[in-house]
């Protein structure tokens, strides 16, 4: 699984120009469901996601996590985060698993963070989605489970 996560002070999805979901202060998270993740790496990054702390205390220094800071996730599959260019121009998708299956996983993933008590909203699987965000700091991140491929 490989994921991309974005610290915003908001973000809205939108969908043939209709809004599909919108949070503030939190994390936008793309994800690509890969062939062969399993429970075990829905459960690392749910955990992940919930503690990371990535957010500033009084001090300024990156201290509290979402749960701490009351944000939310706006989770969004996308497959394109698989995309391999080892060779060649055009990137490969052949990591990222087949659609259905990343749908089963990807909705797995959010019921996992929503039982550690996160507010979880969505884009539309499969969708055309226009995302609008304004990162925080800018703080992005990027988190491969497992940890190195290559």
């Amino acid at each position: 699984m490989k994921v991309v996560i974005q610290k915003v002070s908001k973000a809205k999805v939108l969908v043939d120009g209709n809004l599909i979901s919108e949070i503030g202060k939190g994390l936008v998270v793309l994800v690509c469901v890969e062939k062969e993740d399993n429970e075990k790496v829905l459960d690392w990054i749910a955990e992940k996601l919930v503690n990371l702390r990535i957010f500033p205390d009084e001090k300024g220094k990156f201290n509290l996590s979402l749960k701490e800071v009351g944000g939310e996730i706006l989770l969004i599959s996308n497959f394109t985060v698989c995309g391999f260019l080892k060779k060649g121009s055009r990137p490969s998708f052949h990591f990222a698993e087949v659609p259905e299956k990343a749908k089963l996983m990807l909705e797995l993933l959010r019921e996992k963070i929503k039982a550690k008590g996160i507010s979880v909203k969505e884009g539309s699987f499969g969708a055309y989605m226009q995302i609008s965000l304004i990162n925080e700091g800018p703080v992005t991140l990027f988190i491969e489970y497992p940890l190195k491929r290559i």
